[in-house]
């Protein structure tokens, strides 16, 4: 439900990142205005993530508030900041990482200069523990067609949607709410829907810093063939029809990175499995770009474990 003057609302889902809460934050109160609000779903936290709202929301009496729930996953943590939160338009940004100074504004001034516009797409930086950073830009351009918008995005990987990197008008994330059956990766089937039914504004300023770092929940999900045919299946079930032809080429490309996992690991004949799975779904992507090297690579590793 939006409130007047409410432009954008940012919503962090956190689940026991308390040591990290702090920083996301102040990133985002930092730089708060009468036009955007904070609101902070705690996904059933063991850790002392609890008493930091509390402290945090008795110095901030307005513009935040934060909400828990059972531990339900991320993305029905997302599902009920949605809710929860105010705004006619939405960003969400991940507890472990940082918005930029002056993102906000950024947002709210491309909102405003393009009323138009469902989606405001901005770069990022990436940070690593030894404290290397990458800033990584938008396209400078966005296709009309949005159909090659969802391939440069699941495909080509030309097009990056990153939480803390999008806003997105309230109504467009509404018709296809974070798919609450799956516990992680479910921000693909709304980036790829964003892609395909917004209209989008690029702006070519960094608004938030991803941070790398080992015990990230990122790197929690288990990848597994049945996995990657539902999130296949989810992915395109919003898709318009003319976008459903790009589904055999995903699968091959998800079939020849499973392919590659169970090579790295040993198991030839899992990897042959995959190999040829990937090939009936559309043999012509073994020879995009990147993919038949990075299946070289992998093939080779076996074959001198083998040796070795």
């Amino acid at each position: 439900m939006t409130a007047p003057g409410i432009l954008l609302s940012v919503v962090v889902p956190t689940y026991n990142y308390g040591h990290l809460l702090g920083r996301v934050l102040d990133s985002v109160l930092n730089q708060l205005n009468d036009e955007c609000e904070l609101v902070v779903i705690d996904d059933g936290s063991t850790d002392g993530t609890p008493k930091l709202l509390e402290s945090i929301a008795a110095g901030h009496p307005s513009g935040f508030h934060w909400l828990r729930q059972d531990n339900a996953g991320a993305a029905a943590a997302r599902n009920t900041g949605l809710r929860a939160s105010r705004g006619s338009h939405v960003l969400f940004l991940d507890a472990d990482d940082e918005l930029l100074p002056g993102a906000l504004a950024a947002i709210c001034s491309a909102f405003r200069d393009e009323p138009g516009a469902t989606v405001v797409i901005g770069g990022r930086l990436t940070r690593w523990p030894d404290g290397r950073e990458k800033r990584h830009s938008p396209p400078r351009r966005m296709d009309d067609d949005p159909c090659r918008r969802v391939a440069g995005h699941l495909l080509d990987k030309t097009i990056s949607v990153s939480h803390g990197a999008v806003a997105v008008e309230r109504r467009l994330i509404e018709s296809r709410p974070y798919p609450e059956a799956f516990r992680g990766r479910e921000d693909i089937p709304v980036s790829a829907h964003w892609l395909a039914r917004g209209r989008i504004k690029v702006i070519d300023v960094p608004l938030v810093r991803i941070h790398k770092h080992p015990d990230s929940l990122r790197h929690a999900v288990k990848v597994s063939e049945p996995l990657e045919r539902a999130l296949a299946d989810e992915i395109f079930r919003g898709l318009p029809d003319e976008c459903q032809k790009l589904k055999p080429t995903y699968l091959a490309q998800r079939y020849l990175a499973l392919s590659r996992a169970a090579a790295q690991t040993g198991e030839r004949s899992r990897a042959g499995k995959y190999l040829m799975a990937g090939l009936r779904a559309d043999p012509m992507r073994l020879l995009a770009r990147g993919q038949l090297r990075k299946l070289v690579r992998a093939w080779l590793g076996v074959c001198l474990r083998r040796s070795g």
